[in-house]
């Protein structure tokens, strides 16, 4: 008897080792076949002008389907009131822009005095303030 279970032994052993085989080539073959980065990458190496060219038409395609028209309703009441506000408007940023070029050499020499008198500015010479009319050295 115990030679009967020795061999029945090693006939489950093999079977097990020839299903463990099985299903290793089995995920092996899975893994394969669900790698669609590798295979996009190897496509686009191999079809590049048709990935390109289809890539192009994809892009036209969705530029021509989002260019809905549109319509626009203006009643005649508030589309003179909405003028008049887009005038006002118009010229409150034209006087701004006006005004920020006049005024823009004063801001930058007040900008450039203050940073100059700033404490953290390091001074020539030993530290000490020079008087006014002193040589340089």
């Amino acid at each position: 008897m115990a030679r009967e279970s020795g061999s029945n032994d090693s006939e489950l052993k093999e079977q097990i080792a020839r299903s463990r085989a099985e299903i290793t080539r089995d995920v092996r073959g899975l893994r394969y076949e669900l790698d669609f980065p590798r295979k996009i990458r190897r496509s686009f190496q191999t079809q590049t002008l048709l990935w390109i060219g289809g890539a192009i038409v994809i892009g036209a395609v969705l530029t021509v389907l989002s260019r809905g028209r549109k319509k626009i309703y203006v009643d005649a009441k508030s589309g003179a009131k909405s003028s008049s506000k887009l005038l006002t408007v118009g010229f409150a940023l034209g006087a701004l822009r006006f005004a920020s070029n006049l005024l823009k050499p004063m801001i930058v020499s007040f900008v450039e005095k203050k940073l100059s008198s700033s404490p953290t500015s390091p001074r020539p010479g030993n530290g000490r303030a020079r008087p006014p009319g002193a040589p340089l050295r």
